[in-house]
């Protein structure tokens, strides 16, 4: 019987064929055997022994073929057997498909297959980026101390409006439904409350718990006065249509007509008729900044249209000369770094990446968008955590003062009613 050794090439392959079907013969037989068990119990457990090693045999020997017709290279076969006529079939190659060179990317792959028709010896290597999510310095600088905390609350505590009418600063917060901006509020007062605290009812990520427009004044800390800052809370954004929320309440809320209070429903949108509606508008009633909240585990998923409904506001909302930020939320499910140490976060490119694609979902700057891990699970505050929050609030008072800067009444005529 020829081995592989002995009739390399074309010869190599017609036995391989023959090989193949005596096997199939060979399959045939143990069917018949296992038909014949009954009448020939004695003989069945040699009749398959034997059947089974042949089979097992010239399996072996097509593989050998194979290996030896992808192989260049001509060394020396070695064999083995399996109790029957020995069978020869050479070395695995001397290397392997493919191996790691670390060249500038320890992932860099490149191929030692050769081929038969051509040797491309310098075509070049497939090259996988290799992420990395830490970068060697802030993005953004930050600094993490008790010290940056302290002056923080007291800029905050000490905040306000620029305009003497107006005696706190408004901020409307608006976001998905369960992209954390009652979460936001509560985490906020968290830190100057000097403990977790849940004073914004919090729903689920499906759910929103909020229905209604509800104000919170941010207390300082016990024994000061209360802060200039007052941040809003209304129900949120659904996926395509606004759920229970339109543009057209929305606007009203920004101008001051919506009372405090009000809960929101599609078929009874805010009017003259509405009860507690306002009808003429102070500076004291009105929104002075948006601050749309997302949530950076949903980016990815959120609703294709709710990209046109964040554009849409955006729009009729500088229409109104009212400044918008945004707040990244649950970055720490994100970034493993961040949820370990969230110092780490302006050196994260995950971070990075995913405030870009805040910044392409709702159509704005990156330099308007701040990153925030909210309180949810934890019972203590953490400083680190208060730096951040903090900073995030600093960042969107100073968008609110510019529309009180922008808006300051004229002292050179005579008084202009501001009501829009």
């Amino acid at each position: 019987m020829p081995t592989p050794g002995d009739a390399p090439g074309d010869n190599n392959l017609a036995l391989c064929k023959e090989k193949c079907a005596y096997a199939t013969h060979l399959s045939d037989s143990l069917s018949f055997t296992f038909l014949s068990s009954e009448k020939y119990p004695t003989l069945l457990y040699s009749i398959l022994l034997y059947h089974f090693a042949a089979v097992i045999h010239h399996v072996a020997y097509t593989a050998a073929v194979i290996m030896q017709n992808l192989t260049e290279e001509k060394t020396r076969p070695f064999s083995f057997s399996f109790g029957l006529a020995p069978l020869e079939c050479p070395p695995p190659a001397a290397k392997p498909a493919f191996a790691i060179e670390d060249v500038k990317s320890p992932f860099t792959l490149r191929s030692n297959v050769s081929s038969t028709k051509k040797k491309e010896k310098n075509k070049p290597s497939y090259t996988f980026p290799v992420p990395q999510p830490k970068l060697e310095s802030q993005w953004r600088e930050m600094e993490w101390t008790e010290e940056q905390k302290a002056s923080l609350m007291k800029t905050i505590s000490s905040y306000r409006p620029s305009c003497h009418e107006g005696t706190q600063a408004r901020v409307l917060l608006l976001g998905p439904v369960g992209s954390g901006k009652s979460s936001f509020i509560s985490s906020v007062q968290s830190v100057f409350n000097g403990r977790v605290t849940n004073r914004a009812m919090v729903g689920t990520s499906s759910t929103s718990f909020t229905k209604k427009l509800q104000s919170f004044n941010i207390h300082g800390q016990k024994g000061e006065d209360p802060t200039g800052l007052v941040l809003c809370d209304i129900v949120g954004l659904g996926g395509g249509e606004m759920t229970g929320l339109t543009l057209h309440d929305i606007l009203s809320v920004i101008k001051g007509h919506a009372p405090e209070g009000h809960k929101f429903s599609p078929d009874q949108p805010v009017r003259s008729e509405t009860v507690g509606y306002i009808k003429k508008p102070g500076l004291k009633d009105k929104i002075h900044c948006v601050a749309f909240v997302v949530d950076a585990s949903k980016i990815l998923t959120y609703p294709k249209d709710l990209s046109t409904t964040f554009r849409l506001l955006r729009k009729h909302i500088s229409d109104l000369d009212i400044h918008q930020v945004a707040l990244l939320t649950q970055i720490d499910q994100m970034c493993p770094e961040t949820a370990k140490d969230v110092t780490q976060v302006y050196k994260s490119r995950i971070i990075q990446d995913m405030m870009n694609k805040a910044g392409d979902l709702l159509g704005m700057s990156t330099s308007y968008i701040v990153p925030v891990k909210n309180y949810s699970s934890e019972l203590d505050l953490n400083v680190n955590n208060d730096v951040l929050l903090l900073r995030a609030v600093d960042h969107i008072l100073q968008y609110t003062d510019l529309h009180f800067q922008d808006n300051a009444p004229q002292h050179t005529g005579p008084k202009i009613d501001l009501g829009i």
